[in-house]
């Protein structure tokens, strides 16, 4: 960022930072009344010369966490008048696929800052203008159902409105589970087993007349839930979507899971099962970020499943557990490692479910080499970057024969 920074008209410069932050929050930052005061203080402070000083004395105001500084440099590039202004929102609104993980949470933190200020051109005017500019329409006629495209998009795809719409959307899905029987006996008057202790101290009440035996049947227990998330770089997305769902299971009232465990993990792992028993979901993440100081970061799945056998596993995964592995499986440990921990945690658990949205790719294979040592060991191999490959899961979850594509997979594996 060079050269200085075009001067506003006199007088509006708070109004313009006002104008901003309001982008900044729309685009989804965490932005008050507070942080908007001590911009404006920072910037009279600091100067308003040159653009890079600028930049970062706004940068420190509105900017607390490390996944909101691609959004902060999209929406201040935009709003403060770049000479190529026009060609970046068309490339906002007009996304391409790109190989690599930075390029596209480049081009997803773009495609909030033009959302958040296509959104507010329309109640205010550009900064230091005041307005004049023929607004843009863009004709919506021949496109298909919004509800029908927000069900199979991608998460990383999605704009702030739409990943606002999508959680709201996997927070009402159900995740039903069978329960499961004991070796106890409890009575019911249509059980298959006559229950010969209570039938005998029903007829000592009656001088030894049985008038109707007793019958009992097993009892039932609902299943522990256990989720193992991946919040590194690659997964950050598709995480805090998931760990909405989540949070639903756990919060959700009536028959169901008995306790519901979660777990994050990216270079350490992290329990915030506690943080997700909260009924409001804003604070529930918020503090469960806050306790995972390895968000975005790199990925040992060896170590941390090493750590959670070590640690969790006889607490958590005993008597039936359904355990969900949410993870892309790129690992940079060792494979044998890996593959070793992934044995152990399926064997402690009564089934694994790995969910994968690398599954999303048609014609995916499993070349990588983590990939590779986890699936032998998981019942289930399904995908998790829609609303629709989440209400699938849901679907299938209480089905033990429901493999997903483990199957294809593994003639996959044993072909290469």
């Amino acid at each position: 960022m060079e050269g200085q920074l075009p001067l506003p008209a006199e007088g509006r410069l708070a109004d313009n930072i006002v104008h901003f932050a309001r982008a900044l929050r729309k685009a989804g930052l965490p932005i008050g009344t507070g942080r908007v005061v001590d911009a404006i203080r920072a910037v009279e402070a600091a100067g308003f010369t040159a653009r890079e000083d600028f930049f970062w004395t706004l940068h420190a105001c509105f900017v607390a966490r490390p996944e909101h500084r691609q959004v902060f440099a999209q929406t201040f590039r935009l709003f403060w008048r770049d000479p190529r202004y026009l060609e970046h929102m068309i490339a906002a609104l007009l996304p391409a696929i790109r190989g690599v993980q930075e390029e596209r949470r480049a081009d997803a933190a773009a495609r909030r800052a033009a959302e958040a200020l296509l959104d507010g051109a329309a109640r205010a005017p550009p900064p230091g203008e005041d307005g004049g500019e023929e607004a843009i329409e863009i004709d919506a006629s021949a496109t298909a159902s919004a509800e029908e495209r927000l069900r199979t998009l991608d998460f990383e795809q999605m704009g702030t409105e739409e990943l606002a719409a999508a959680r709201l959307a996997v927070a009402r899905l159900e995740l039903p589970v069978p329960p499961l029987p004991t070796r106890r006996l409890g009575p019911d008057p249509h059980g298959a087993r006559i229950d010969r202790r209570a039938t005998l101290r029903a007829a000592l009440r009656r001088g030894g007349e049985i008038a109707q035996p007793a019958r009992a049947e097993r009892r039932r227990r609902w299943p522990n839930l256990v989720v193992l998330c991946d919040i590194s770089g690659s997964m950050a997305q598709y995480s805090r979507v998931l760990l909405h769902f989540v949070h639903a299971v756990a919060n959700r009232r009536g028959p169901g899971w008995a306790r519901v465990h979660a777990f994050t993990f990216g270079t350490r792992l992290t329990n915030v099962s506690r943080h997700l028993r909260s009924r409001d979901v804003d604070a529930a993440l918020a503090a469960a970020g806050a306790e995972a100081q390895d968000w975005q970061g790199g990925t040992r799945i060896g170590d941390c499943l090493h750590a959670f056998n070590r640690d969790w596993s006889r607490r958590v995964t005993g008597q039936g557990a359904v355990v969900l592995l949410i993870s892309d499986g790129l690992d940079r440990g060792e494979p044998a490692v890996l593959a070793a921990e992934m044995q152990r945690l399926r064997l402690s658990s009564r089934r694994l479910v790995w969910i994968n949205p690398l599954l999303r790719w048609e014609g995916f294979v499993p070349r990588a080499a983590g990939i590779r040592a986890m699936l032998p060991h998981v019942d289930a191999f399904r995908p998790g970057h829609s609303i629709d490959s989440v209400a699938a899961l849901a679907r299938a979850l209480g089905r033990a024969e429901d493999g997903g594509e483990k199957a294809r997979l593994m003639r996959a594996l044993s072909a290469a």
